[in-house]
Order: C-alpha cells, then structure tokens, then sequence
C-alpha cells in the first residue's frame, strides 16, 4: 500500500515537474500556421497546418479550431483528451480530427475531409492556455472541361454559331474563345447558372466565318485557385460554303425589303396629296365649266337677234328652230356637267369621308396609346411600391436576423464564459489536489525521516547499553581482583 502511494505522488511530482517546464518555456515556442492561402478542390481532403516551433508537448492542453463567420463558431475543440462533439458546428460533424500522436510534437494541424465550397473561409487555429493564435486561409475550388458543339449557322454574315458548356466551377470561372493564332474572339454574354452545391455552370457562344480560321478553341479559366481547362474544334471549309451560297440572298431580301417600305410609304404620301389636289382641281373645273356654258349661251343669243333683223320674218322661224336646236344641245351638255359635278361631288365626298375615317382611327390609336401608357405607368407606379414594400421587408428580415444573431452569440458567449469558469474551477481544484499531495508526500517524507532518526537512537541507545554492560563487567573484574589477592 506504500508503495502505491509512493508510485502515484511520484507521478503527481512528474506532472508538477512538466507543468513548470511548459510554463518555463511558453515564452520561448511559437505558434506557426501558413502564410499563403491553402487550395483544395471540392470533393478532397486537406489539411490545414498549424504547430509550435520549438515544438512542445501539448496534448493535455485545450485547443480550438474556430470560424468567426460561423455560429456556433467552432470547428473543432480538444479538451482533456478528447474531441468535444457538441460545441462543434453541426456542418463540420464527422469531417475534422487532429493527429493525436502528433500533438507530444506540438503539432495541431487540421485535417478537414470532403471539402465543399462552404467550407472557404478563415480558420483560427488557438491554445486558451497559451493565449497564442494564427490564423490559416482556405479557398476551395473546382473544375471541368469543357465541351464545344455546333447550334446553327448565321446566313448573313456566313458564320457558324459555336456553343461551349462546362459545369461544375467553384468559384465562377471566365469563359474566353480564341481562333486558329490564339487571338481572343468577341463573344456574347457568358451565361452562368448556380446550382444547389454551389457549383456554376458557364456556357458561351460565338459566330466566327472564315477569315478566323478552321480551329477554335474555348478556354475556362479561374485566376484564383490558378485553374484552367480549354478544348478544341474544327469547322470544315463545306459549312462555310454553303454559307456563301445563302448570303447574297439574305441580304438582297433584306434590302428589298427596306426598299418597299420606303416605297409604300412615299405611295402614301402622294395618295395624299394628290386627294387634297383632286379635290381642288376638281371644284375649279366644275367653275369653270359653268361659266363656259353661260358665256356660250348668251353668244348664240346674241347671234340669234342679230341675224333675225338681217333676213327677216322667213329666216326669223328658221332662226329660231335653229335656236331651239342649239338650245336643247346646250340643255343636253349643261344636264351632263351637272352630273359630271354631282359625280365630282360625290368622289370628293367619299374622300373627305375616308379621310375622316382616318383621322378618326388616328385618334383612336392615340387613344389607345395614351391609355397603354397610363396603365405602363400605373404598373411602374405598383411596381415601385411593391419594390419599396419587399425592401422594407427584407430590411426588416436583416434586422430581425440581427437580432437573433446577437442574442444567440451573447448565449454563446455566455456559455463559453460558463464552460472556461467550470475549466478555471477544475485547474484549482486540481492544483488543490496537487498540492495536497505534494504536501502529504512531504509529511510522509518527514515521517520517514522521524523513523530513520528515531531508528538510529534506538541503536545508539543499544549501543550505549551494551557499553555500560562492558564497563560494569570490566569494573566488577577490577573490584573482585585485588580481594583475592
């Protein structure tokens, strides 16, 4: 039983001994991390380095591995030799571990499995103990390669449209097409897509003819994680032939088309003007054509009278059945101009008609106009409110969110404050412990002493007696001596 005893103060003392030296050297080690961002492709395991130089043991230490834009933050946390589960981010749940036969070496690097693009960020890496820190970059990545095909041909420039497609990118990659020299090409609009895994999606195409060569290429390239992938392509010289054929019509439809409009609207323009002249014409005509007939009226009168004097009673009858000849031709050409003009009369009606039926229908579609306008306007109107409202909300959500966020962070923190108190609580009563031990194995020491000491008196004490025994035996010889002499 002592020698228990014995055994486990001693190992108490060891423990004293090198909590002392770690304190001796805390001021000599260093925390040492990476000073360039560590790269990791979505899918891979990593690992983050992190360690002390010179290294120290501290595997009886607490350790953090935390994330400050995680809640809760931890990533990962050793205490008194194990992993603590239930601090750690439920994201980071059976992906973390640390080399625990390298941590007598100082060495607490982690080691994060299935990388996935939320796990880009900053990592601190920190022994509460020590109160030392370094903080490690991880930026993820991924990649694939692309693929080219052929969607159309263009018939009026007699280009081939090309399409390239590659998916699976973290972070979003740029797509560049390059011709047969390696010149860049002007493309469209790269379209991206973000799936549910974070990864993008880019596609791109580009209309090339034959002044660019036979062979492109389509490069995705993302300068971050210094990653790119390209493929190629041929266009045979036949797509670009038939092109050829197909152009000249193209664009000869194309001006032709242009040109009928023009000329229908000139058409229109004269139609126009022409109605607003007919209708001129035509009332100057009817006039003058009224005037004509009484001016041819009043000669025939004239000369009717005159040669009535000159021959007399005879040629007055004849005369005058000649007079009423020419006044029923004159009757007769007078009725066809009347309805020649109400002919006039009625065209010019009918177009004056027309033209009020456009005028009409021009205010109609001004009409319509005004009113698509008004109803554009009022949607812009409840557009700009539901805006404003939707705004307001997610403003609301922020600050909402916020709010939860501090509270949940102030209960973190409250618990963290909790758990380093219990820690605290839990050093000084090992240290208690500790020195209640210390103190007992030197009253046992003492004790020991006290047995020691006590032990040599006792053999003193033997010693003393066995000499007085002698001396009494040597002085009861010296006295029976003389007596017998």
């Amino acid at each position: 039983m002592d020698q228990l005893c014995i055994h486990s103060t001693i190992v108490t003392i060891s423990v004293l001994v090198v909590h002392l030296l770690l304190h001796f050297c805390r001021g000599q080690s260093r925390l040492i991390g990476s000073p360039q961002p560590v790269v990791a492709k979505v899918g891979d395991d990593v690992i983050l380095p992190c360690h002390l130089e010179p290294a120290v043991d501290i595997g009886t230490n607490m350790l953090e591995w935390t994330r400050s834009d995680l809640n809760p933050r931890y990533v990962y946390v050793w205490y008194a030799g194990q992993d603590y589960v239930n601090m750690k981010n439920p994201s980071y749940k059976g992906r973390t571990s640390l080399f625990t036969d390298e941590l007598k070496r100082g060495n607490i690097s982690l080691k994060l499995s299935n990388v996935t693009p939320a796990d880009e960020g900053k990592y601190r890496c920190y022994i509460p103990d020590r109160n030392e820190e370094s903080v490690i970059e991880l930026v993820v990545g991924a990649v694939s390669s692309p693929g080219i095909s052929l969607t159309g041909l263009d018939k009026c420039i007699s280009g081939v449209v090309l399409q390239c497609e590659s998916e699976g990118w973290y972070p979003e990659p740029e797509v560049l097409w390059l011709d047969s020299e390696g010149n860049v090409l002007s493309a469209g609009p790269t379209e991206t897509v973000r799936g549910p895994d974070d990864l993008y999606t880019v596609s791109s195409r580009v209309t090339v003819d034959k002044r660019h060569g036979h062979r492109f290429t389509c490069r995705v390239q993302q300068n971050i994680i210094n990653q790119t992938r390209e493929t190629h392509i041929d266009v045979p010289d036949d797509f670009f032939k038939v092109q050829s054929r197909c152009s000249a019509t193209t664009v000869g439809l194309a001006v032709s088309l242009v040109v009928c409009i023009m000329l229908i609207l000139l058409l229109l323009l004269v139609l126009w003007k022409k109605k607003n002249m007919s209708k001129r014409n035509l009332m100057d005509e009817v006039e003058s054509k009224d005037k004509n007939n009484d001016n041819a009226e009043t000669e025939l009168l004239a000369e009717d009278k005159k040669e009535t004097k000159q021959t007399g009673r005879h040629q007055a009858a004849a005369s005058w059945s000649s007079s009423s000849l020419l006044e029923r031709k004159l009757t007769k050409t007078t009725n066809e101009l009347q309805e020649e003009k109400k002919k006039r009369q009625e065209e010019v009606k009918t177009l004056e008609n027309q033209l009020k039926e456009l005028r009409e229908n021009k205010e109609s579609v001004d009409k319509k106009l005004m009113e698509t306008s008004e109803e554009l306007k009022q949607t812009q109107d409840e557009l700009r409110v539901k805006t404003e409202e939707f705004n307001k909300q997610l403003q609301d959500e922020k600050q909402s969110g916020k709010k939860r966020e501090d509270n949940l962070q102030k209960e973190l923190e409250d618990k963290e404050k909790k758990w380093e108190n219990q820690l605290h609580d839990e050093k000084q009563r090992g240290k208690k412990t500790e020195d209640a031990l210390k103190k007992e194995l030197e009253d046992k020491n003492k004790k020991k002493q006290l047995k020691e000491k006590l032990k040599d008196l006792e053999n003193k004490n033997t010693e003393v007696s066995d000499d007085k025994n002698e001396l009494g035996e040597e002085g009861k010889k010296t006295a029976e001596g003389p007596g017998e002499q």
